[in-house]
């Protein structure tokens, strides 16, 4: 008989649970690794400069250049950072966000060896006994793991994705730094501007989220399992979980095939419909955010793949959002309202509901008015043309206006959506993701219905 992981019945629901580790302890240790996160930083940043002055390129590219290099060489907590940076745009400026985003995709692999010893301790059992063949070549390799193609003993295709060892205490002590550098930043005006405190506290919330592979499985399996929920999406689909071949550090799944969002030439070559693939995951997305709860909080290309038979699919579940009930209502809310009757009164009351807006300031209609003068003409004008990076924006900035404070989860929805306008631009730049009725047909039937009576362009399968 094959042995079988300490999974094969299911997930110990112990391990589905996480604790964050505080931030604010600085000693010895993290003086240390400051100390050399400020050396290979500044040797790196130096070589790229010296560099670009004997090629005669720009000094400002060469020193971002020089500052992901560090971040790849300092490992997986500055990679992390690194894609915050790429996924950011609005907070860094283009000439860093545009490099950065080397840390998608530029991390180097760890020994084999390693890996094999990670599935030995996890599953307790060899490679070579648990497996019918395993590439040891990774196909990628990422901040806090790699993927290693394999063959179960059934002759399912199957790929392993082994975190890497010791990832926890590193990255804890690289967080401790990152808060001691970012209470620093906060005494400038550019630090409390992009609120750099917030912005570590926000990683470390997500990292130690990432750092739990059974509950990056678990998400998984519920996000997949719940994507038939209305009896569609047949052309979106999630890698099934193989639990039997699943432990602590190491989560095994099926094996797809097919190209990541971003590579726009080769779903032309295919002669897929860009556009239709992107509406059908946004679909898919959406009744995840607004109906069933958790949704997927890392849409960059890397995770979201155009299959070679077409299926949207989605990959990668460390990083997940939740709102809770009550900013899931208000997220329905705004979405009814931009993309069917345009009733902001209705978004206003739901600020107010989530208390985004302090009881004394002004009325439902006075507040709906100054939401409407921001969002009517955008919507009029057709979304387009618009930035919703620039709509976020704008909202958030009206909310700190009446003194509200949106929630960390819904700031997450936001740079998803951002994602998301990066793929339209290139594949339906007149496509208007906001105000598709097809994205939320199912979350609104009724007013779907009426759309399409009243002559509106039908649904896609």
């Amino acid at each position: 008989m094959r042995p079988l992981g300490p999974f094969a019945d299911g997930p110990p629901p112990q391990l589905l649970s996480v604790d964050e580790p505080a931030l604010s302890g600085f000693g010895l240790r993290e003086v240390t690794r400051m100390v050399q996160v400020l050396a290979v930083l500044c040797w790196r940043v130096a070589g790229s400069v010296v560099r670009a002055a004997l090629r005669r390129r720009p000094v400002r590219a060469a020193m971002a250049d020089g500052v992901i290099d560090g971040f790849i060489e300092l490992g997986p907590t500055f990679v992390k950072l690194g894609q915050v940076i790429a996924s950011s745009s609005g907070i860094f400026p283009g000439w860093l966000a545009g490099p950065a985003r080397r840390c998608l995709d530029e991390v180097p692999p760890f020994p084999v060896e390693v890996v094999w010893d990670v599935i030995a301790k996890d599953l307790g059992a060899p490679v070579d006994e648990l497996f019918a063949s395993f590439d040891d070549t990774p196909l990628s390799a990422a901040s806090i793991g790699q993927v290693h193609a394999c063959t179960l003993h059934d002759g399912r295709s199957a790929v392993v994705k082994v975190q890497r060892p010791g990832l926890r205490n590193a990255m804890t002590r690289d967080l401790q730094v990152l808060h001691g550098i970012a209470v620093l930043a906060q005494r400038t005006a550019w630090g409390r501007s992009a609120n750099a405190l917030g912005m570590v506290d926000d990683l470390n919330r997500l990292t130690v989220r990432e750092l739990n592979p059974v509950l990056e499985a678990w998400h998984q399996q519920r996000f997949r399992d719940r994507l038939p929920a209305f009896g569609d999406n047949l052309h979106v689909t999630v890698p099934k979980v193989y639990w039997d071949h699943c432990g602590p550090r190491t989560i095994c799944m099926e094996r797809v095939h097919g190209i990541p969002m971003d590579d726009f030439d080769g779903i032309t070559a295919r002669g897929l419909d860009g556009q239709l693939v992107l509406r059908r995951g946004a679909k898919a997305w959406a009744e995840a955010m607004l109906v069933h709860g958790p949704f997927h909080g890392d849409l960059h290309a890397g995770n979201i793949w155009v299959l070679d038979d077409g299926r949207g699919c989605f990959l990668d579940f460390g990083i997940m959002g939740e709102l809770d009930e009550e900013w899931r209502e208000l997220a329905r809310d705004l979405y009814f309202t931009c993309v069917f009757d345009r009733d902001f009164t209705r978004v206003a009351a739901a600020y107010r509901r989530v208390g985004a807006f302090p009881a004394d300031t002004g009325t439902d209609a006075e507040i709906g008015e100054r939401i409407g003068m921001i969002l009517g003409p955008l919507l009029d004008e057709g979304m387009g043309s618009v930035r919703l990076g620039d709509l976020i924006a704008s909202l958030v900035q009206l909310m700190k206006d009446f003194g509200g404070t949106p929630p960390q989860e819904l700031m997450l929805v936001a740079k998803q959506l951002l994602y998301i306008e990066r793929y339209t631009a290139q594949l339906a730049p007149d496509y208007a993701v906001v105000t598709d009725p097809f994205l939320v047909s199912n979350v609104f039937p009724e007013a779907a219905a009426a759309y399409l009576a009243a002559g509106g362009t039908p649904f896609p399968e």
